[in-house]
This record gives structure tokens, C-alpha cells and sequence, in this order.
């Protein structure tokens, strides 16, 4: 079969080295025993061969046609598991409806999308194992008072565990990516609900990391907070120093002042 060619747009490398593509095939645990895995990008099914060793029921998505008709003729008993499309624009509804495990080589230039998409489904998916950029992976498994510490580290944190598994060098790709990876896995924790207001959550980090330089204080200041709250303490801090319950205390405290109780 001929090789797919990796694409610059798509951000395709592809994983040569099959050392490490067993090693991130196994740090999937079953996590509350879901078995159901869906592969994002997997290019020509370095990973993929791993996987299928596993006892999982796997799904593929791929937007790149190239990839799919390999993806096709190399696995054909996958059958109508193999989806061509955006995972980005795909409704996750459609294929699964129960819990769902995400694995992947992610494409540098959407992984901070991925994510986002993961939190829209959290309750869906319990757990992530991903390659992406070194720095990003860092930055999500980041904890407070890190300068990588931000938006994504916070928003991901409420709701998951964060590990950073390994590195892997940019001479075990082809095309070699210009910096290092890294392996994360992200695994569901507890946290149903936040015990504040999601939404103004997500606004609150996001002022709080708007400008990183700034003591909260100032980043706070379009949400109106109750003058007798001003002297507390937490205001003099810079929102890399705040954990995920600090920032729900803060929304909580926005919440109450605007009495939406």
C-alpha cells in the first residue's frame, strides 16, 4: 500500500518509531471500565495497530480523504467505524451515545480547539491520551503559581487529572515537527457540576488570564464586585496563582453580589 503523504495544512506528522506509539496505545486505562475509543487523525494507523491489540472497540476520524481510503483498505473489518470528517464540526451525538475514551496524535494548530470540544462532552468522555506540542502539554498539565499555568489549565482542571507522561523528540516523525511533544492523559475526575454558574466561571478565568501581568483586582473590575470584598486578599493576587475552587470562589462571589441566587 502507498504511504499517505502528510500534509502541512492538515499539520500531519506522522509517528515512525512503533516503541512509542505502543507506549501512548497503552496508557489508555479504562478508565469506569469504557472500552469505546475514538481515534482522532490517525494518519496511516501507527497507533491504530496498538490499539487493535487492545480489547477495545475503536473508532477512527480523519479529515484527510487520503488517510480514510489507506485507513480503508488497511483495516476493512473497521468498516463504518472509519469516519471521514472534522472532529471539530462532527456532532458526537450521532456516534456515540454512551462514554467514550479520545486518543490521538493531535494536529498542533487545533489541539487547544480538541479541548475545547472535550469540555463540551465532559460528561461523555472519560478520558484523553494525547501527543501534541511540548509546551501546550505542559502548559495543561501545569499547576498553579507555573507561568505556564492559564485558560486551558484551569477550564481542563476542573474536571479532569492531568498527567504529563513522557517527551518524545521530533527526530521519530515524518516530517519531523520543528519542537518537542508530549504525552498527557486526562482522566475524568468527580466533578459533576461546578458549585457556581459555568458560564460566568469561564469569563472570570478568562478576564483573570486577559492580562497576566495584572492583580486580579484590576482584571475583575468589569464584573463589579461588592466594595466590602475589596479587601480580600485574593484580589492582590495574579490569576496564575489561583487553583480551579479559588476561581469558583471568585464567580461564587460575583454570583452572589449580582443576587442570582
Amino acid at each position: 500500500m502507498e504511504k499517505v503523504k502528510a500534509k502541512k495544512h492538515l499539520g500531519q506528522h506522522f509517528l515512525t518509531d512503533l516503541g512509542i506509539a505502543e507506549q501512548i496505545a497503552q496508557a489508555v486505562k479504562g478508565h469506569h471500565e469504557v472500552t469505546k475509543v475514538l481515534e482522532i487523525g490517525p494518519g496511516m494507523g501507527v497507533l491504530t495497530d496498538y490499539l487493535l491489540k487492545g480489547n477495545l472497540d475503536l473508532y477512527l476520524i480523519d479529515i484527510d480523504k487520503e488517510s480514510i481510503a489507506y485507513l480503508n483498505k488497511k483495516y476493512p473489518e473497521l468498516g463504518d467505524k472509519i469516519i471521514e470528517g472534522d472532529f471539530l464540526k462532527m456532532n458526537l451525538a450521532d456516534v456515540f451515545q454512551e462514554k467514550f475514551a479520545i486518543i490521538g496524535n493531535f494536529p498542533y494548530n487545533i489541539s487547544s480547539q480538541i479541548f475545547f470540544k472535550v469540555l463540551e462532552v465532559k460528561d461523555q468522555v472519560t478520558e484523553v491520551v494525547c501527543m501534541l506540542q511540548k509546551e501546550v502539554a505542559e502548559r495543561i498539565a501545569s499547576p498553579k503559581g507555573n507561568k505556564d499555568y492559564g485558560i486551558l489549565s484551569v477550564l481542563l482542571q476542573a474536571f479532569y487529572d492531568i498527567e504529563y507522561l513522557f517527551t518524545v523528540p521530533p527526530h521519530v516523525f515524518d516530517p519531523p515537527p520543528r519542537v518537542n511533544s508530549g504525552v498527557i492523559r486526562l482522566t475524568r475526575n468527580a466533578t459533576q457540576r461546578l458549585d457556581c454558574n459555568e458560564k460566568l466561571f469561564k469569563q472570570v478565568v478568562k478576564a483573570g488570564f486577559g492580562n497576566r501581568r495584572k492583580t486580579l483586582r484590576n482584571c475583575m473590575k468589569p464584573f463589579n464586585l461588592p466594595a466590602d470584598f475589596n479587601s480580600n486578599p485574593i484580589l492582590d493576587l495574579r490569576a496564575e496563582q489561583l487553583d480551579v475552587a479559588e476561581f469558583i470562589f471568585l464567580t461564587q462571589t460575583i454570583e452572589a453580589s449580582r443576587g442570582n441566587h
